[in-house]
Protein backbone atom coordinates (compact mmCIF):
# COMPACT_ATOMS: atom_id res chain seq x y z
CA UNK A 1 0.00 0.00 0.00
CA UNK A 2 1.34 3.37 -0.96
CA UNK A 3 1.61 5.96 1.87
CA UNK A 4 0.30 9.42 -0.04
CA UNK A 5 -0.07 12.10 2.35
CA UNK A 6 -2.10 14.82 0.47
CA UNK A 7 -2.39 17.51 3.72
CA UNK A 8 1.16 17.66 5.22
CA UNK A 9 0.73 19.75 8.41
CA UNK A 10 4.43 21.77 9.00
CA UNK A 11 5.32 22.58 12.62
CA UNK A 12 6.04 26.34 10.85
CA UNK A 13 4.70 28.37 8.18
CA UNK A 14 5.89 29.16 4.76
CA UNK A 15 6.83 25.16 4.17
CA UNK A 16 5.68 23.01 1.48
CA UNK A 17 1.95 21.43 3.15
CA UNK A 18 1.01 19.43 0.15
CA UNK A 19 -1.43 18.93 -2.91
CA UNK A 20 -4.00 19.44 -1.43
CA UNK A 21 -7.18 17.74 -2.76
CA UNK A 22 -6.44 17.61 -6.54
CA UNK A 23 -3.73 14.88 -5.60
CA UNK A 24 -6.59 13.01 -4.75
CA UNK A 25 -8.04 12.72 -8.39
CA UNK A 26 -3.93 11.77 -9.31
CA UNK A 27 -4.27 9.13 -7.03
CA UNK A 28 -8.27 7.76 -8.48
CA UNK A 29 -6.27 7.80 -11.83
CA UNK A 30 -3.58 5.98 -10.51
CA UNK A 31 -6.00 3.47 -8.57
CA UNK A 32 -7.82 2.78 -11.78
CA UNK A 33 -5.00 2.24 -13.95
CA UNK A 34 -2.83 -0.12 -11.62
CA UNK A 35 -5.05 -1.09 -8.81
CA UNK A 36 -3.03 0.51 -6.20
CA UNK A 37 -4.23 1.34 -2.94
CA UNK A 38 -3.55 4.56 -1.18
CA UNK A 39 -3.47 5.53 2.37
CA UNK A 40 -3.46 8.67 3.58
CA UNK A 41 -3.93 11.45 6.42
CA UNK A 42 -6.72 13.10 7.53
CA UNK A 43 -6.88 15.89 10.16
CA UNK A 44 -10.43 17.32 10.07
CA UNK A 45 -13.84 16.37 9.01
CA UNK A 46 -13.42 18.04 5.55
CA UNK A 47 -10.46 15.64 5.10
CA UNK A 48 -12.18 12.87 5.78
CA UNK A 49 -14.89 13.52 3.41
CA UNK A 50 -12.34 14.66 0.46
CA UNK A 51 -10.99 11.09 0.74
CA UNK A 52 -14.09 9.10 1.18
CA UNK A 53 -15.17 11.19 -2.37
CA UNK A 54 -12.18 9.67 -3.69
CA UNK A 55 -12.14 6.43 -2.78
CA UNK A 56 -9.19 6.05 -0.59
CA UNK A 57 -8.77 2.85 0.67
CA UNK A 58 -7.24 3.73 4.41
CA UNK A 59 -7.07 7.08 6.64
CA UNK A 60 -4.66 7.85 9.30
CA UNK A 61 -4.61 10.51 12.08
CA UNK A 62 -1.44 12.17 12.71
CA UNK A 63 0.19 12.55 15.93
CA UNK A 64 -0.42 16.27 15.99
CA UNK A 65 -4.17 15.18 15.76
CA UNK A 66 -4.26 12.45 17.94
CA UNK A 67 -3.23 15.36 20.88
CA UNK A 68 -6.60 16.87 20.33
CA UNK A 69 -9.75 14.49 21.55
CA UNK A 70 -11.85 17.29 19.54
CA UNK A 71 -10.39 16.97 16.53
CA UNK A 72 -10.07 13.29 16.48
CA UNK A 73 -14.12 13.27 17.46
CA UNK A 74 -14.95 15.57 14.58
CA UNK A 75 -12.94 13.10 12.47
CA UNK A 76 -14.59 9.86 14.32
CA UNK A 77 -18.08 11.74 14.03
CA UNK A 78 -17.68 12.11 9.98
CA UNK A 79 -16.28 8.52 9.73
CA UNK A 80 -19.76 6.97 11.36
CA UNK A 81 -21.38 4.57 9.00
CA UNK A 82 -18.36 4.13 6.89
CA UNK A 83 -16.20 0.75 7.20
CA UNK A 84 -12.81 2.17 6.24
CA UNK A 85 -9.49 1.21 7.76
CA UNK A 86 -8.21 3.62 10.27
CA UNK A 87 -4.68 4.14 11.73
CA UNK A 88 -3.93 6.28 14.14
CA UNK A 89 -0.36 7.47 15.52
CA UNK A 90 0.94 8.10 19.04
CA UNK A 91 0.69 11.47 19.66
CA UNK A 92 3.60 13.79 20.00
CA UNK A 93 3.93 13.82 23.80
CA UNK A 94 3.95 10.49 25.69
CA UNK A 95 0.94 9.67 26.58
CA UNK A 96 -0.60 6.50 26.49
CA UNK A 97 -3.87 7.59 27.46
CA UNK A 98 -4.15 10.00 24.67
CA UNK A 99 -3.32 6.88 22.27
CA UNK A 100 -5.75 4.79 23.69
CA UNK A 101 -8.72 7.52 23.86
CA UNK A 102 -8.38 8.46 19.99
CA UNK A 103 -8.91 4.48 19.01
CA UNK A 104 -11.50 3.94 21.24
CA UNK A 105 -13.44 7.46 19.92
CA UNK A 106 -13.48 5.55 16.50
CA UNK A 107 -14.89 2.18 17.65
CA UNK A 108 -17.45 3.86 19.65
CA UNK A 109 -19.11 5.18 15.54
CA UNK A 110 -18.45 1.74 14.66
CA UNK A 111 -15.03 2.04 12.91
CA UNK A 112 -13.92 -1.96 13.39
CA UNK A 113 -10.62 -2.11 11.27
CA UNK A 114 -7.99 0.14 13.66
CA UNK A 115 -4.89 -0.31 13.49
CA UNK A 116 -1.90 1.52 15.71
CA UNK A 117 0.95 3.75 14.46
CA UNK A 118 4.08 4.02 17.00
CA UNK A 119 6.11 7.21 15.54
CA UNK A 120 8.24 7.59 18.14
CA UNK A 121 7.77 11.05 20.60
CA UNK A 122 9.08 14.72 21.16
CA UNK A 123 11.66 15.67 23.27
CA UNK A 124 13.73 18.10 24.15
CA UNK A 125 17.40 16.92 24.63
CA UNK A 126 19.56 15.62 22.22
CA UNK A 127 18.94 11.61 20.86
CA UNK A 128 20.10 10.09 18.02
CA UNK A 129 16.50 9.88 16.71
CA UNK A 130 14.04 12.49 15.70
CA UNK A 131 11.65 11.00 17.69
CA UNK A 132 12.66 8.93 20.37
CA UNK A 133 10.79 5.40 20.16
CA UNK A 134 10.23 5.21 24.18
CA UNK A 135 9.12 1.30 23.06
CA UNK A 136 7.53 0.38 26.41
CA UNK A 137 4.66 2.56 25.95
CA UNK A 138 4.32 1.02 22.47
CA UNK A 139 4.04 -2.52 23.96
CA UNK A 140 2.29 -1.57 26.86
CA UNK A 141 -0.56 -0.66 24.25
CA UNK A 142 -0.12 -3.97 23.21
CA UNK A 143 -0.47 -5.34 26.21
CA UNK A 144 -4.14 -3.57 26.91
CA UNK A 145 -4.80 -4.29 23.10
CA UNK A 146 -3.58 -7.73 22.65
CA UNK A 147 -5.95 -7.47 19.48
CA UNK A 148 -4.44 -4.02 18.25
CA UNK A 149 -2.70 -4.22 14.78
CA UNK A 150 0.50 -2.33 15.51
CA UNK A 151 3.21 -0.61 12.47
CA UNK A 152 6.40 1.37 13.15
CA UNK A 153 6.78 4.25 11.13
CA UNK A 154 10.58 3.76 10.83
CA UNK A 155 11.41 7.50 9.27
CA UNK A 156 9.97 9.66 11.93
CA UNK A 157 11.13 7.85 14.64
CA UNK A 158 15.08 7.39 12.48
CA UNK A 159 15.05 11.27 10.85
CA UNK A 160 17.66 10.28 8.76
CA UNK A 161 18.01 6.90 6.82
CA UNK A 162 20.91 6.03 8.66
CA UNK A 163 18.56 4.35 11.87
CA UNK A 164 16.00 2.80 9.34
CA UNK A 165 17.19 -0.87 9.71
CA UNK A 166 17.87 -0.72 13.34
CA UNK A 167 14.44 0.40 13.88
CA UNK A 168 12.79 -2.16 11.72
CA UNK A 169 14.95 -4.84 13.17
CA UNK A 170 13.50 -3.83 16.95
CA UNK A 171 9.62 -3.54 15.65
CA UNK A 172 10.60 -6.84 13.83
CA UNK A 173 12.07 -8.63 17.39
CA UNK A 174 8.71 -6.90 18.81
CA UNK A 175 6.29 -8.97 16.88
CA UNK A 176 4.90 -5.36 15.11
CA UNK A 177 2.51 -5.91 12.55
CA UNK A 178 4.38 -3.98 9.75
CA UNK A 179 6.38 -0.83 8.61
CA UNK A 180 5.50 2.37 7.03
CA UNK A 181 8.37 4.28 5.85
CA UNK A 182 8.49 7.46 3.23
CA UNK A 183 9.81 6.65 0.11
CA UNK A 184 11.26 9.07 -2.82
CA UNK A 185 12.70 8.20 -6.24
CA UNK A 186 15.40 11.31 -5.27
CA UNK A 187 15.92 11.56 -1.41
CA UNK A 188 17.56 14.70 -1.43
CA UNK A 189 14.77 16.57 -3.71
CA UNK A 190 11.93 15.85 -1.83
CA UNK A 191 9.48 18.51 -0.48
CA UNK A 192 9.62 17.56 2.92
CA UNK A 193 11.61 15.32 5.42
CA UNK A 194 14.40 14.72 2.80
CA UNK A 195 16.94 13.27 5.33
CA UNK A 196 14.28 10.50 6.67
CA UNK A 197 13.60 9.56 2.87
CA UNK A 198 14.79 6.66 0.87
CA UNK A 199 14.27 4.94 -2.33
CA UNK A 200 12.17 1.77 -3.22
CA UNK A 201 15.83 -0.09 -3.60
CA UNK A 202 16.48 0.47 0.02
CA UNK A 203 13.03 -0.28 1.16
CA UNK A 204 13.34 -3.74 -0.33
CA UNK A 205 16.53 -3.98 1.25
CA UNK A 206 14.37 -3.30 4.48
CA UNK A 207 12.03 -5.66 3.91
CA UNK A 208 14.57 -8.46 3.44
CA UNK A 209 15.30 -8.38 7.29
CA UNK A 210 12.09 -10.74 7.83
Amino acid sequence: MIRAGVWKPRTRPGHFQGMGEPALEWMTLLKQKYGIKFCTEVANSAHVEACLKHGVDVLWIGARTTVNPFYVQEIADALKGTKIPVMVKNPINPDIFLWMGALERLEKVGIKRLAAIHRGFSFYGNSIFRNVPRWQIALELKRQLPELQMLVDVSHISGSSRHLLEIAQIALDLNYSGIMAEIHPHPSEALSDADQQVTADFLNKMSGIA
